[in-house]
């Protein structure tokens, strides 16, 4: 990699709790852990190598302390945390399948989430959070604000949040993460996820998702409705990823890897291209950095998990004919 940018990611942080396998009405212990898209971007970026901060709220209680310890330890910079003593941190139960014949279970692999974040402090993030000392501090020295779509659907402060950094000096990375469910007004989603992809530099979507809020069937067609981002990426329902840089396309498939929880590899994919788009990759190895880190987290119960430095090399080094095959090996 080439010089390494700093990178600010900037949305809700999460606890989760993660239920032993089968129905929750039979789960009797629980697993916290730390989640949220933007912290699971930061935590991979980190993992990575890459100088990285986070702008988010967190209680000012035992969780929300917890996550400031886990990202820091992680290696991401918490100047910027806020904790917030008139609000909880939010979390959300995970519910994770053990294919039993019980009528409230999942199959094997599949999980399900539960969210219980309303009036959270990270849905009030604020503009005037973006004016005090430590958060102006980190964002003069960032060079990419990421953020998603996630965020907008929060709460109006955290909308409006969002609209300032997208007007402001910063360049811009977005991933749609389209939530129908936390939106107040669904009527709205798609008119501002619209304006945050043309106000963005770099822009992450999935075809399923894309088609969903804004009617799009095909990448290029997306690209001709957005033709503003320098980069744009469309994941393919193929398991094929579609990177535009301009006016440029390439399409990179995803590695074969034993599937152990889908849960944050979309997230790990946004911070292994960003890594590589920032330290000066092609667009193709910035896929293959997404789809490693993806393939990682896919072979992990964690909602997100880093790939070793010998993998990481061994899949960058291969050619475009051994990586159409070339399956992710998890450590032992």
């Amino acid at each position: 990699m080439a010089r390494s940018p700093h990178i600010t990611c900037v949305g809700e942080a999460l606890i989760v709790l993660a239920a032993q396998r089968g129905p929750l009405e039979t789960a009797e212990s629980f697993v916290r852990g730390a989640a949220g898209a933007e912290v699971n971007v930061a935590t991979t970026l980190a993992a990575l190598g890459i100088s990285t901060s986070i702008i988010t709220r967190v209680g000012a209680d035992g969780f929300g302390r917890y996550l400031s310890a886990h990202l820091a330890e992680a290696g991401v910079d918490i100047s910027a945390v806020l904790a917030d003593t008139a609000r909880p941190t939010g979390l959300y139960v995970k519910q994770r399948g053990a294919g039993s014949s019980h009528p409230g279970d999942l199959p094997p692999g599949e999980s399900r989430m539960f969210y219980y974040r309303r009036g959270s402090a990270g849905a009030a993030l604020a503009v005037e959070d973006l004016d005090r000392p430590d958060v102006r501090d980190v964002l003069d020295r960032t060079d990419v604000v990421h953020l998603s779509g996630i965020t907008p659907a929060l709460s109006d402060t955290a909308r409006d949040t969002v609209t300032a950094l997208m007007r402001g000096p910063y360049r811009c990375s977005f991933d749609l993460n389209h939530r129908p469910a936390l939106w107040e007004n669904p009527a709205t989603a798609a008119d501002v996820l619209a304006d945050c992809v043309r106000a963005s530099d770099i822009v992450l979507m999935g075809l399923d998702e894309a088609a969903a809020t804004f009617g799009a069937t095909s990448a290029a067609e997306i690209r001709h409705e957005f033709p503003e981002p320098e980069y744009l990426v469309v994941k393919n329902d193929s398991h094929h990823v579609t990177g535009f840089h301009k006016d440029d396309a390439v399409e990179v498939p995803a590695l074969t890897v034993d599937i152990v929880e889908k849960i944050g590899a979309g997230d790990a994919f946004a911070g292994g291209f960003l890594a590589g788009i920032t330290t000066g990759m092609t667009t193709g190895h910035a896929l293959r950095m997404g789809h490693i880190c993806a393939a990682a987290t896919l072979s992990s119960a964690e909602d997100a998990a880093e790939p070793s430095l010998d993998e990481l090399t061994r899949l960058l080094g291969l050619s475009e004919q051994d990586w159409a095959t070339a399956r992710f090996r998890k450590e032992p």
